[in-house]
């Protein structure tokens, strides 16, 4: 049976996953295939370190660069992480020829487009679904289930650490202080958590997912970034008491232009461009969406097509196995794309929308929940409304205990659709005032309807 040989770069967690899930199910693997998957070396760091998995010394080595060049490597997988040699790793084989399995959602993010543009140049393959959301095949369905499909709006939960911390703020009443020194404590939150807890790991899949969705490279720069550390108990049981549940969230809409959604036409397609919205923050979801019930460490994405129209994709979105199984899955594709001489089968990327544009968060319409630390005193509520009504802003509803005169109370406003812009001006006038105790803390609704 031919045998394709595979250069594995990074023995971590994901490496060492990889190698495992290679030694259980790699004849399972070639029974499907028609083809083997051979591991010809691993290139790590440091080749003396004991590591969780073991891997045989007479294929570990501490040279990528003769490993990726070495003419018997056909597939590299890139695993070690990071987006400076990593980068060199992915740049060197795509010079080469050869295809490029990686799990990196930092270099894709950073260096996406570069990278496509070099596998292009050299006619081969950049695969990258272990990238977002672990398990769950969400890139093969952008790519390829959906091709027929224009993407009108993505929501997705893809950040384990935060969707762990506000699943147990919701069912146990625990603060987030206490929650993230678990996650900590248990191994789901790094010792420095800001990449996950800040929203910036979930910038970087939903960036991922935009521009494969919308066929335009969109930068980092431009997505919009709200973490979760701002999220208390107080906001956890408000907005069940209003029937939704906190998630962070990240979101790619269109909003506009003639990719945006409209009624069936007789015949005609859609065509052109589409203005996109795509951001992180968290969200009240209603009780009654799907997304709300996917707690703890999994991960979960809704993707409504313009023909097929709502789709839920739920799994594990990390861990050794489960992304393991995602670039299993790439080197699969890889390795029949050389076998039947078709490197470019399914492009990693095509630009395909034109000139799209994504629109500053400043000028997205949302609805909104705003819980207020106000004294309790008689006219304090017509001053804040007042400061709304001035704006063009509807209050929907409020939330005001009682029997606290002279004490400093929450004050939940749920608000009308107004501009983001606007709403920030509003608050920042409410901030202001002498009744107010603390800052206020504004959450999006997303009713996903």
């Amino acid at each position: 049976m031919q045998q394709v040989q595979v250069g594995l770069i990074g023995g971590g967690t994901v490496g060492g996953g990889v190698w495992n899930a290679l030694s259980r199910n790699g004849s399972l693997m070639a029974s499907r295939l028609g083809l083997g998957l051979e591991v010809a070396g691993i290139a790590v760091r440091n080749p003396g370190k004991t590591r969780a998995v073991s891997f045989p010394s007479r294929r570990v080595t501490g040279d990528w660069r003769s490993l990726v060049a070495d003419p018997k490597t056909q597939v590299v997988v890139e695993l070690m992480g990071g987006t400076t040699t990593a980068r060199e790793v992915v740049v060197a084989a795509l010079r080469l020829g050869k295809p490029v399995v990686t799990a990196n959602k930092a270099l894709l993010s950073a260096h996406g487009e570069e990278l496509f543009r070099e596998a292009s140049r050299h006619g081969t393959n950049l695969y990258y679904e272990a990238s977002v959301a672990g398990g769950i095949p969400i890139i093969k369905v952008l790519r390829e289930s959906l091709v027929g499909n224009r993407v009108t709006r993505l929501a997705g939960i893809v950040n384990g650490t935060c969707n762990y911390i506000l699943t147990r703020m919701q069912l146990e009443g625990a603060a987030f202080g206490d929650v993230l020194a678990d996650a900590q404590r248990l191994g789901y939150a790094e010792a420095e958590p800001s990449l996950d807890v800040d929203g910036h790991d979930a910038a970087h899949k939903t960036g991922i997912l935009a521009s494969l969705a919308h066929g335009f490279w969109v930068k980092p720069g431009q997505v919009h970034i709200e973490g979760i550390r701002h999220i208390s108990q107080l906001d956890i049981q408000f907005a069940a008491r209003l029937g939704y549940t906190i998630k962070l969230l990240g979101i790619v809409k269109c909003l506009g232009g003639t990719g945006a959604p409209r009624p069936a036409s007789k015949g005609k397609g859609s065509g052109g461009a589409c203005s996109i919205q795509v951001s992180v923050y968290p969200a009240l979801v209603p009780r009654s969406h799907v997304l709300a019930s996917v707690n703890h460490a999994f991960n979960a994405v809704a993707v409504r097509g313009d023909v097929v129209g709502d789709t839920l994709f739920y799994g594990r979105g990390a861990g050794a196995d489960a992304t393991a199984s995602s670039v299993l899955s790439d080197l699969a594709d890889a390795a029949l794309d050389l076998k039947n001489g078709s490197h470019r089968r399914v492009p990693p990327f095509v630009a395909h929308e034109g000139n799209g544009r994504v629109v500053p968060l400043s000028e997205v319409v949302s609805r909104y929940y705003v819980r207020l630390s106000v004294v309790d005193r008689p006219g304090v509520f017509a001053r804040i409304a007042g400061i709304l009504a001035r704006a063009g802003i509807g209050i929907s509803s409020i939330i005001q205990p009682e029997g606290h005169a002279g004490d400093t109370v929450p004050v939940i406003l749920m608000i009308h659709d107004a501009p983001n812009a606007a709403m920030q001006r509003v608050l920042k006038q409410i901030a202001a005032l002498a009744v107010i105790r603390a800052a206020p803390v504004m959450i999006r609704v997303e009713d996903l309807e």
